[in-house]
């Protein structure tokens, strides 16, 4: 994963590796899949509780999603 990833690309990046779907995520966050997708794609911007969320479920810090 390059550095200049923008954070959309990484959390994708991240549940790939974790063999998660889309909706498997957006239930852990408690969101929709629709919506859930809408944050991989940029058409949203990630809520902070969600960031937080997705920083403790795989394991890397806030810091290293937002690079």
């Amino acid at each position: 994963m390059a550095e200049s990833d923008p954070y959309q690309e990484r959390i994708r990046i991240l549940r790939h590796q974790k063999g998660y779907s889309q909706a498997k995520v957006a239930d852990i966050l408690g969101t929709s899949q629709t919506m859930y997708a809408r944050y991989e794609r940029g058409a949203n911007e990630l809520p902070i509780r969600h960031l937080i969320a997705l920083s403790r479920l795989y394991g890397v810090s806030t810091d290293w999603i937002l690079e």
